[in-house]
């Protein structure tokens, strides 16, 4: 049985700004692309849900957060083994100050 992708509020909150970005910057067709990369990079997840690495700078967290990374952006998410579903916390983007990864909503 496969997983269920579930899209954190703050995780869509930051796939609308990575877009109104690329939208501003480059253009509507280049912003749709990265997104639906992003979004793409995830649905791997359905059916492999620990092919991501565990997230280091999110260790000391009571869930454990693995990510993927598609072009400059770390897909964050956990897995509820028992609910079967991969909750996609947040979408990182690696040019920024790691730290700022522990933020939280």
């Amino acid at each position: 049985m496969n997983f269920k992708i579930i899209w954190s509020d703050f995780s869509e909150t930051q796939l609308d700004e990575i877009y109104e970005y690329y939208e501003k910057k480059a253009s509507l067709k280049v912003a749709t692309k990265i997104v639906t990369g992003i979004i793409k990079e995830s649905e791997k997840l359905i059916k492999a849900s620990f092919i991501g690495q565990e997230e280091e700078l999110l260790k000391d967290r009571e869930i454990q957060y693995r990510y993927l990374v598609f072009k400059n952006y770390k897909v964050i998410y956990s897995v509820d083994e028992q609910n079967r579903f991969i909750k996609i916390a947040d979408v990182f983007d690696t040019r920024q100050n790691p730290p700022k990864m522990k933020r939280t909503k």
